[in-house]
């Protein structure tokens, strides 16, 4: 009886774990404000991330400081200014893997 428990037990958690732990939106607000990441990008993908700056040299690394949910922040050819303004910011730094 006892086995027939434990594996009703862990199909119910299964079936609990496969269904979403947090709506979209909580996890679009996860770390809101408190938490960012830097990404390397080129100037053809840094256009695309921050379509308002003009003129960006090609054939470099340019250092994007994002919001946890990607939203852009700042964007520099030097990362430790980018690193700079996260602290800046309080902002905790949280590496990409």
């Amino acid at each position: 009886m006892s086995s027939e428990y434990n594996n009703s037990t862990q199909l119910e958690l299964m079936d609990h774990l496969n269904g979403p732990i947090m709506s979209d939106e909580e996890f679009a607000d996860l770390g809101a404000g408190e938490w960012a990441y830097i990404k390397t990008l080129t100037s053809e993908e840094a256009q695309v991330a921050f379509p308002v700056v003009d003129d960006l040299p090609t054939g470099i690394d340019l250092f994007a400081l994002l919001a946890a949910d990607g939203t852009p922040l700042v964007l520099t050819d030097d990362e430790g200014t980018a690193i700079s303004h996260a602290i800046g910011d309080d902002l905790e730094l949280a590496t990409l893997q």
